[in-house]
């Protein structure tokens, strides 16, 4: 296994779905993955410490893992096929280590909150142009999931805009329009936190 830690985020430009670029701790090898919109996100709010009113999911996740008397230790990229990467967390309960499979977006924001390590598997590594990062992509780009959840949320964020525009609503205390901020600031350019 190989730590790596995150490089930032970018957008794919055909698809414009969200890509996360991982890279080993000398800088010497890099791995894109592609992901959903809404983990990157999660990911993003760390990344660039944005201050939320109420917990988000990955902090909920990792809450209660803490609550239940567990403890996350790391993450774990362990394999890719067709595109598609999976990872598992490695959790502690009590002296009883147990795996979690996992998709590796929602995986690296955890450990991004519990400050744990990244770890990919050099089989991976191998599968990717560990020089470009260049990795594999879904089989059809323009259909891929992340892709249609990116093209959902801006749809999903114009709406709004629009019956805010209609409503006149002029609170801007309200958790939504906080959200929509964030949403601006993310759109057409994702944060790059190097």
């Amino acid at each position: 296994m190989v730590r790596m830690e995150v490089a930032g985020l970018s957008l794919d430009k055909k698809t414009r779905a969200p890509i996360l670029m991982l890279k080993d701790l000398a800088g010497e090898r890099m791995l894109n993955i592609w992901i959903g919109a809404m983990e990157a996100m999660a990911i993003s709010i760390f990344l660039n410490q944005v201050e939320v009113p109420r917990p988000l999911t990955h902090d909920l996740m990792l809450s209660s893992i803490e609550e239940l008397g567990a403890q996350l230790l790391g993450v774990d990229i362990v394999r890719v096929e067709n595109g598609t990467y999976f990872a598992e967390l490695d959790v502690d309960m009590g002296g009883r280590r147990s795996r979690i499979d996992c998709r590796p977006s929602d995986a690296v924001a955890l450990a991004l909150r519990a400050g744990i390590p990244i770890l990919v598997s050099r089989t991976v590594l191998e599968t990717t142009d560990t020089a470009t990062g260049h990795s594999p992509q879904p089989h059809d780009p323009a259909t891929d999931g992340a892709a249609q959840m990116m093209r959902s949320a801006q749809d999903s964020q114009k709406t709004l805009e629009d019956s805010r525009r209609v409503a006149q609503v002029t609170d801007p205390k309200r958790d939504d329009e906080s959200l929509t901020d964030l949403l601006k600031k993310m759109q057409p350019d994702t944060k790059y936190r190097m």
